[in-house]
């Protein structure tokens, strides 16, 4: 074996050549050259055309998604001052086929069940414009951190991040959500060639390991689907135990399941994808992936297993991955009833006002100061004030029709706006990147090649000229793309930028 190979274990190689037959050459070729590496542009803030212009890094655009970009080996988009102002998430770029698949949009309800740290629900927050709700889990705490703080970095303001086990979700959640995503935990077969250390978890686990645990997933996601609502299946894994084999325990265990058409494989745009093998984890016809759908349609494929998607590294311009859309049959309408949190010691819903800012909307609502009132005058959007929530002088703006969290684990609550403190209120590091530069009075805009953005974003005190700036806080941004606060005092400039997003 050739020595830039000899990583790989030999019953994983044994296992993809009976899997691709004629074509387990050209795939193991593969693993001799990089990997490619790619970026995925915030349509929140910036479009894909002023995108292209704007970035220095791309190096070109990935066909299946209006949005993903190629970037080129040499280059550093995680130091570039448009990475902190929330332009794009850097990500592999068959790994953005998932998001770019689920039909998402304005308004609807969506979960994202297994979402750290975060590349899938970024792009679900995006396709919501700020409209309806994105609920972001993740079971392990310490990687949902991560994942909260990519949803704030994007500027999304109507997503719910919870640290839960699917199950007790499914059991608040019945028939609530209209899309669905599971990224499912597995033994990440089509990451090999990126992280080398990936093959020593799987020599350890193996995939029947990992199948196990996606079967315990299912249940609960099926429960929180809506009738008539879309689920979207993926894996980052080649194994068939793991890919079709639990397509197909979904739906022999859910009647009310079925596959869904999800592309057109005829499009140039998805040239070189492959239609998911029609056989089970047993099947050694050693048939190549490409010539399945003839084989579905000539012995009938009754799973549809032949709609769903393979991605194979010597196929297209990426890693490994799999997808597979699912629709729960029925007629769309919403059995769960959203209701909002109940008051209680910590936590005061403001509810019913129209007007946050006149004497009598102050009067009423107390437990806000004047001067969070004040600095809420000065924000260019639209504060609704039956969606803010107080919790340890913490003020959050929930999603619309925020329903019941009490008694989960929830890490963060829609967008933190700021903290109240004794004669003063602080804007939050996420309020920063919720705003456009035309949504704030007061603002620092520094050009990208300027030596005071990087010291800004490392932390550091930076000077201001004559007249860049009014005295109080300031939006500071990159090129008017916000990227935190500073505050103002005769013509001196303190540095507000969040410590633990600081540029190292």
């Amino acid at each position: 074996m050739d020595n830039t190979r000899s990583w790989l274990p030999l019953k994983f190689l044994q296992e993809m050549q009976t899997l691709l037959g004629s074509e387990y050459e050209a795939f193991l070729a593969s693993y001799d050259n990089d990997h490619y590496r790619g970026i995925r542009c915030n349509t929140l803030k910036v479009t894909p055309d002023v995108f292209e212009k704007k970035v220095p890094f791309v190096s070109g655009k990935v066909s299946w998604t209006e949005n993903g970009y190629y970037t080129n080996e040499e280059e550093q988009p995680a130091k570039h001052p448009y990475y902190f102002a929330g332009l794009y998430y850097i990500q592999e770029p068959s790994a953005m086929l998932p998001a770019a698949l689920l039909d998402v949009r304005p308004g609807d309800r969506v979960l994202d069940l297994c979402a750290a740290p975060g590349g899938k629900t970024t792009e679900l927050g995006a396709k919501l414009k700020g409209k309806g709700m994105l609920v972001s889990n993740d079971i392990s705490a310490s990687r949902a951190k991560a994942l909260v703080k990519n949803v704030e970095l994007f500027g999304i303001k109507n997503a719910v991040v919870v640290s839960e086990a699917p199950e007790k979700l499914a059991e608040r959640f019945e028939g609530y959500f209209d899309k669905i995503l599971v990224d499912a935990p597995c033994s990440g077969e089509g990451m090999f060639r990126k992280v080398h250390s990936i093959a020593k978890n799987w020599e350890q686990y193996g995939s029947q390991y990992y199948a196990d645990i996606q079967r315990t997933v299912f249940p609960a996601a099926v429960k929180m689907l809506k009738p008539g609502g879309l689920m979207l299946y993926s894996t980052c894994t080649f194994s068939k135990l793991e890919d079709e084999d639990s397509v197909r325990f979904i739906l022999d265990s859910f009647p009310d399941m079925e596959v869904a058409d999800v592309i057109d494989f005829d499009d140039p745009r998805y040239e070189g994808f492959a239609r998911g093998f029609t056989g089970g984890a047993d099947d050694k016809t050693g048939e190549v992936a490409g010539d399945e759908h003839e084989k579905a349609e000539k012995a009938g494929d009754g799973y549809g297993l032949s709609k769903t998607i393979r991605l194979f590294p010597h196929r297209i311009k990426g890693e490994g991955h799999y997808a597979a859309l699912l629709r729960k049959k029925g007629d769309g309408i919403r059995s769960f009833g959203a209701e909002a949190p109940q008051d209680d010691k910590k936590i005061f819903i403001l509810s019913g006002a129209k007007n946050l800012y006149d004497t009598r909307t102050r009067a009423r609502y107390k437990k806000i100061s004047d001067e969070a009132f004040d600095f809420f005058e000065k924000i260019g959007f639209e504060i609704d004030a039956s969606r803010l929530w107080i919790n340890d002088n913490k003020i959050f703006l929930l999603p619309e029709d925020m329903p019941d969290f009490s008694k989960l684990r929830v890490l963060r609550t829609g967008l933190f706006l700021g903290e109240m403190k004794t004669g003063r209120f602080e804007p939050s590091q996420s309020l920063a990147l919720a705003l456009t530069a035309d949504e704030y009075d007061n603002v620092l805009n520094l050009a990208v090649d300027d030596d005071r953005t990087v010291r800004y974003l490392k932390c550091e005190s930076i000077d201001t000229e004559d007249g860049e700036t009014k005295d109080g806080y300031c939006l500071v941004a990159v090129d008017g793309y916000p990227l935190g606060w500073a505050k103002t005092d005769k013509g001196r400039l303190k540095n507000k930028y969040l410590p633990s997003w600081r540029l190292q």
